[in-house]
């Protein structure tokens, strides 16, 4: 049965049972963790699963991350659609799905995160820098973005995220090799070494078309900016539509010489 089909009240007791879902999961994570590995341990993995599955395919990748790794997964997600989470999820439910919350986000995209929150079963993680954008205006300037977005995207987004990894070994990314030059050769398995544990890329071999027709297919929520010309969102701040035929992150940080936010170099 559809939403749309629903009463209020079979709606309210739909959202009742899916967050009562949520906290059992939450209740009995701590169980399901295993201790954190060393690094030497996780990166000799890494190195091993990345020469034996480098030529399989995105499912194979997810189930053997969700039997070597289980809840110490992170999922990091940027709300431009909730494709990269729903793969993951249907291997491990109500997984870990890091949201940085940089405070410079579009309304839309904050909307989408809120229906993810609220529909799929993930367990959204606001990842927060250390100062909210009053005090980081007050301490460097406003639109520090304009001036540094270097070291605006570090503040706002590589720092906070870098500490949240810590208590996992593994963070798994929605990076695409169509995306651009910078991402052309993303292998499925590597080790971070900058953020110390295995980073996966299981959407890396799909296309802008392939995530769009399994959202179409598998009813998965969308940031509508897609469909309104950004096919790479981040900060409205440092985002812009892309013209037809444009590199897809043609519309980030578009005039300055920055490709990347610093999270996947």
């Amino acid at each position: 049965m559809s939403d749309v089909t629903l009463t209020l009240s079979e709606r309210r007791e739909r959202q009742a049972a899916h967050q009562d879902a949520r906290t059992t999961h939450l209740a009995s994570r701590e169980a399901l963790l295993t201790p954190r590995r060393s690094n030497d341990e996780l990166r000799a993995i890494a190195e091993a699963a990345h020469e034996r599955l480098a030529d399989t395919d995105t499912d194979t990748v997810l189930a053997w991350v969700g039997q070597e790794f289980g809840y110490r997964t992170a999922v990091a997600c940027s709300m431009a659609d909730a494709v990269l989470p729903a793969v993951v999820a249907r291997h491990l439910p109500w997984v870990d799905t890091l949201f940085l919350e940089t405070g410079y986000h579009f309304a839309e995209t904050i909307g989408t995160r809120d229906a993810v929150e609220a529909s799929m079963r993930l367990t959204i993680v606001d990842v927060r820098p250390r100062l909210s954008v009053a005090e980081q205006d007050a301490e460097f300037g406003e639109k520090l973005y304009e001036r540094d977005p270097g070291l605006c995207c570090a503040m706002r987004k590589v720092e906070p995220l870098h500490e949240t990894l810590q208590g996992y070994e593994v963070w798994i990314t929605g990076v695409r090799r169509d995306e651009g030059p910078t991402r052309a050769n993303t292998p499925f398995i590597s080790w971070d070494d900058k953020n110390s544990l295995v980073k996966i890329n299981p959407l890396a071999a799909w296309t802008f078309d392939d995530l769009l027709a399994y959202a179409e297919s598998n009813d998965i929520i969308v940031n509508p900016l897609v469909n309104d010309g950004y096919p790479s969102i981040g900060c409205a701040t440092c985002t812009r539509r892309v013209a037809p035929g444009e590199d897809p992150r043609a519309g980030r940080w578009a005039g300055l010489d920055k490709t990347e936010c610093g999270l996947h170099t």
